[in-house]
């Protein structure tokens, strides 16, 4: 049996590659999937307590990270499922960088998220109907991309959504009619291969996808 400070001397060595909090540990994994050719975050240090200290992180008062600023940060790389453990999170600020990839599903586990900012950018897929649940979403950007399908129509039930843009995008099928999308101007649906406002009942949704 291995001794009691051999052991202890094992988890101390094995410790500094993460830290002690989940949302660090999400982050610091965000990171591995970054370039970052200017070192924007090189004050990600894994090895802390909680990431407060972070150039670009944000927390409230209980350490909990809340914002996420990296607009324009020249950083390139993917997203992945573990951004949907910032439970906290209010604003994700990742625009004009080089992402790629798919929208992960799992940034609809962000309930508090108030604005999500990703245009401009090289992101593709569909926009995933996840996005429904964040029911405190104001502020949802995410034109200039590469993405395809249609609008979720499940997005039309988010009351609190003030601006939508998903211009400049490849998105087929028509626009949503009902809720928020009532007032979006069709500037914020142009340059797709939409066919215009939906006519429900006439024609499925996904018309010409």
């Amino acid at each position: 049996m291995a001794p009691i400070s051999l052991i202890l001397s094992f988890f101390l060595f094995i410790s500094p590659a993460l830290s002690t909090n989940s949302e660090g540990n999400a982050l610091h994994a965000l990171r591995s999937r970054f370039k970052d050719p200017t070192n924007v975050l090189q004050s990600w240090d894994p090895t802390l307590v909680n990431p407060c200290t972070w150039f670009h992180v944000t927390c409230d008062s209980n350490n909990h990270v809340i914002r996420l600023d990296l607009g324009n940060s020249n950083i390139s790389g993917t997203l992945g499922p573990e951004l949907g453990q910032l439970q906290h999170l209010q604003y994700l600020e990742l625009y004009m960088n080089d992402i790629s990839g798919k929208i992960p599903k799992e940034l609809g586990n962000l309930k508090s998220l108030v604005s999500m900012d990703m245009y401009q950018n090289k992101l593709e897929g569909e926009i995933p109907k996840s996005f429904a649940n964040l029911k405190s979403l104001k502020f949802l950007r995410l034109n200039n991309n590469k993405l395809t399908g249609s609008i979720p129509r499940e997005l039309t039930t988010l009351s609190d959504l003030k601006v939508f843009d998903v211009s400049n995008n490849g998105l087929c099928g028509t626009i949503p009619v009902d809720g928020p999308f009532r007032s979006f101007p069709m500037e914020s649906f142009e340059n797709n291969k939409l066919n215009g406002p939906e006519l429900q009942g006439l024609v499925p949704y996904d018309f010409g996808c």
